[in-house]
């Protein structure tokens, strides 16, 4: 059995320890005391060294708790050193969980369901249909005031028979480690914890998403929250110099100019069409009627059909017995397109031809799409879409 340490310090970089154990090889090894903390309840594993050899991952086993080492250990007695910067940020972010917790559920009534600590934030997935904007900034705000009382978190081991109060129910039996924070949360808890709420340091809440019936929320704590902060300030500077604004300005500008690029936007997209359908015709008159009296084109573009391709089929199509065929490379995949008087439906022969060839597609009796799985499979759809002449 392993002694955990980290349960009684966390504050404990350095020990002594002996190795009790390894594998073959020699990179699982075994103390008879480790302040390692293993994967475990959302919390990622210590890092740091055995004898100066790097531990890479920590992994519970239940009764004893395995350190793989870049290099093989030998028996003996061994001084391990925590990576006290990772550490002390995990304490941080998972003290701040239970603070961050404890607010949504006394001011909102709900629950966390599931916590994950990673490399650059972490989230809480709580049990809720939905939180508005204004409840994530009240929990951000309270989170911070119990910060500023930098209220003391403490840890105790009580038998779970006897249990009261906690935040949510443990059905684990026996001795239950809770972690407590003074007169507003307990929880059964075997992370690593700060001694009071005001070395969490600022929360801040950066995001919600629904996902699975909950509401998912993504925050940062202490140093994390800081270099975030500056991050997204120094991002909204760079964006108020461009427009050579003041940095509240912002977002009303960028607003602003978003509502005139789409009005732009429009506008391109609509004179597009226009000029794509104007070319359609102007195709159509140089095209040379086949022997059946219609006129037949091919137009081939090295990306995905768009709506500039369709322009220019209704341009072509518009006019009488015209058949349109759009061929793109990547993705496999044409567009038909045919004149009211062609004889030819679009949407049929096209289906008719991708059935055979595997693709996928449809539409109506003037204009239908589909794709291909390969380019080989493309020539012959082109092949097949060259018979396409009336009565069909």
């Amino acid at each position: 059995m392993t002694e955990r340490l980290y349960y009684t310090d966390s504050y404990l970089a350095e020990f002594r320890a002996r190795v009790v154990g390894t594998d073959a090889d020699g990179l699982r090894v075994c103390l008879d005391r480790t302040a390692f903390y293993p994967s475990s309840g959302g919390q990622p594993n210590d890092t740091g060294t055995l004898a100066g050899v790097a531990v890479v991952d920590v992994i519970d086993e239940g009764e004893r708790i395995i350190h793989v080492t870049a290099a093989p250990m030998i028996a003996g007695e061994v001084e391990g050193r925590i990576d006290w910067r990772r550490r002390f940020d995990h304490m941080q972010q998972h003290s701040g969980q239970h603070l961050l917790s404890a607010v949504l559920t006394d001011l909102f009534g709900s629950p966390t369901v599931s916590f994950h600590l990673g490399a650059e934030s972490s989230t809480i997935d709580v049990a809720a249909s939905s939180l508005e904007p204004k409840q994530i900034l009240a929990a951000e705000e309270r989170a911070n005031e119990l910060v500023a009382e930098n209220l003391p978190i403490a840890v105790s081991f009580e038998e779970a028979a006897a249990v009261k109060d906690l935040r949510k129910e443990s059905d684990r039996e026996g001795t239950l480690r809770i972690v407590s924070i003074e007169g507003y949360d307990r929880s059964a808890c075997g992370g690593t914890h700060v001694h009071a709420t005001g070395e969490i340091g600022p929360v801040l809440l950066r995001g919600i998403e629904r996902i699975r019936g909950n509401v998912r929320i993504e925050f940062l704590c202490g140093m994390r929250a800081v270099r975030r902060a500056r991050s997204d300030f120094d991002a909204l500077s760079r964006i108020a110099r461009t427009f050579s604004a003041a940095v509240d300005d912002t977002p009303s500008l960028v607003a602003s100019q978003f509502e005139a690029f789409q009005a732009a936007d429009k506008t391109r997209r609509k004179l597009a069409g226009e000029l794509a359908r104007f070319r359609g015709r102007e195709l159509y008159e140089n095209t040379s009627p086949g022997p059946d009296g219609s006129r037949r084109a091919t137009h081939r573009t090295g990306s995905a059909i768009d709506d500039e391709v369709r322009a220019l089929a209704q341009g072509f199509t518009a006019q009488p017995g015209a058949v349109f065929l759009a061929v793109a490379d990547d993705p496999p995949s044409v567009l038909l397109a045919a004149s009211s008087d062609a004889g030819v439906h679009a949407g049929n022969v096209l289906k008719t031809a991708l059935t055979k060839l595997g693709g996928r597609g449809g539409g109506n009796a003037q204009m239908a799409q589909g794709s291909v799985p390969s380019k080989e499979a493309l020539a012959q759809l082109i092949a097949e879409l060259g018979t396409a002449r009336p009565p069909i």
